[in-house]
């Protein structure tokens, strides 16, 4: 009978080492994922919806990432911000402007209406849907200590939100400049 006790109690023990409660411990914590910067960040807001694409698009332009390797490849007429149209237009003036040793129209970035920002903030918004896939987002910001305002004319392209026109407050069409260009560009 002592036998047959002491085989139970290791086979008891035996089974309470083996067990699946041990064998599922908790795994340990994931570490936590870096937030996304730069252009990832916009990419990813482009995901969502279109108001969180403006607000990434300006708090890139107040703290650009420095070195953003998504920036980095990017070519004139293939970016990912702006629209297949927008592009387009874009790889023509650069193109045209190449081919004549010229300053392409576009030598600016748009989203800031400047080639550098300094003291730059995102002072209002004001989103407009257009339909399901269509947007508008009249920005007002500051920078070098200047108000401005424009409008951002957004269109769902595949899962992201992009750029199809930056209108200035003085009504002023980039599509319409670029337009322009490649209008005459066919001539």
């Amino acid at each position: 009978m002592r036998v047959q006790a002491m085989t139970a109690a290791a086979v008891l023990a035996l089974t309470a080492a083996c067990s699946p409660a041990e064998e599922k411990a908790p795994a340990p914590a994931p570490a936590a994922e870096a937030p996304l910067t730069g252009r990832a960040a916009i990419y990813a807001a482009g995901e969502r919806d279109a108001e969180a694409f403006v607000r990434a698009l300006y708090a890139n332009a107040a703290a650009p990432l420095a070195n953003d390797p998504a920036a980095a490849t990017i070519s004139p007429g293939r970016d990912p911000l702006y629209s297949r149209t927008l592009n387009a237009l874009i790889g023509v003036d650069f193109r045209e402007a190449q081919s004549r040793n010229e300053v392409p129209y576009l030598n600016y970035d748009p989203v800031c209406a400047c080639q550098d920002a300094d003291g730059f903030a995102l002072t209002g918004l004001k989103m407009t849907p257009d339909g399901e896939k269509a947007a508008s987002a009249d920005a007002t910001f500051t920078n070098h200590g200047e108000t401005q305002q424009q409008t951002l004319k957004l269109v769902k392209e595949g899962p992201m939100w992009r750029i199809a026109d930056v209108v200035d407050a003085k009504g002023q069409s980039l599509h319409d400049a670029l337009m322009a260009i490649a209008e005459r560009a066919e001539g």
